[in-house]
């Protein structure tokens, strides 16, 4: 028996140290590296042949002078601060217009619901930089959006929407909904319809026992779907780099330059390494709270 948890457990461990661990172990690294004219282009480099000598001058080159210049330059911690509201606001966002569609769907007869689920997931059998590159059409000074709101008369003159943030929000949410829907959704369809029934016997109103039921049982699939949200749009590099325009700050357009247009691996490598400590250890430290909240209603 203790055989067969071991292999049940060791599937997930393994896939996390194969591609998690160890990517990361290869990045920090490289961020622990110098600038070098080489391929790669850092330094130094691994060489085993020339035995343990080699090993240990190999780790007495590594330092943390990359992460110091990072705390020197403005650009990388605005860009951090930059993406962190980005992020933040287009999940409040997307919770705002996802949560009330999550619990239509909840509440829609039962035959209706798989036709719900497959409109939410219809956008997905589009390329992602297609659906991206049509907001472009969409938020543009000719584009549809702008006609109509001069058609409505909301406006007298087109509006500057592309090539700023709030293209970028716009991106986001409409790209990322589908991730906060599901959750939600599947949370929400699987409450007992009798508390609240029990509850307005009892002489709550429906917005009361929405608040005092349906919101606190449906917190697990809020947090999933705020998660599936916030962790890719921190480091969204498509999405700013089509709507926003140069203007917009993010990590993600950093590092792409970084790595690309700057070729300095060892720059874009630390960048890397802060972000997803950013974003791995608020993480872990919910989870442990998870953990204890567990043990104490237990």
């Amino acid at each position: 028996m203790n055989f067969r948890r071991f292999l049940l457990v060791l599937v997930p461990y393994g896939w996390l140290l194969a591609l998690f661990l160890v990517p990361f172990l290869i990045v920090l690294k490289i961020a622990l590296s110098d600038t070098a004219l080489s391929i790669p282009p850092y330094t130094p480099t691994l060489d085993l042949s020339a035995g343990w000598a080699g090993i240990k001058d190999f780790f007495g080159a590594l330092d943390f002078e990359n992460f110091v210049f990072l705390t020197q330059d403005d650009l990388y911690w605005k860009a951090y601060l930059s993406s962190l509201k980005i992020a933040l606001i287009s999940t409040l966002v997307t919770l705002v217009v996802g949560y009330p569609i999550a619990y239509g769907m909840a509440r829609a007869p039962q035959e209706w619901r798989p036709t719900l689920m497959m409109l939410v997931i219809l956008p997905f059998w589009t390329s992602f930089l297609i659906r991206v590159y049509s907001w472009m059409g969409i938020l543009s000074q000719e584009g549809f959006l702008n006609q109509f709101l001069q058609w409505a008369g909301l406006t007298s003159e087109p509006l500057i929407i592309l090539n700023t943030n709030w293209a970028v929000y716009i991106g986001i949410v409409y790209t990322y909904l589908p991730f906060m829907i599901l959750p939600i959704y599947a949370t929400l369809e699987k409450l007992d319809v009798s508390l609240l029934e029990a509850a307005e016997d009892l002489g709550c109103s429906r917005t009361e026992a929405f608040w005092l039921i349906t919101a606190p049982l449906s917190r697990s699939g809020v947090i999933a779907g705020c998660f599936l949200v916030f962790i890719p749009a921190i480091g969204e590099f498509v999405i700013p780099s089509i709507l926003g325009g140069s203007r917009t700050l993010m990590i993600g357009k950093v590092l792409w330059e970084e790595f690309f247009s700057n070729r300095d691996w060892p720059v874009a490598s630390a960048v890397a390494v802060i972000l997803l400590l950013i974003l791995v250890i608020p993480i872990i430290l919910f989870q442990r709270n998870e953990q204890r909240q567990r043990e104490l209603e237990q």
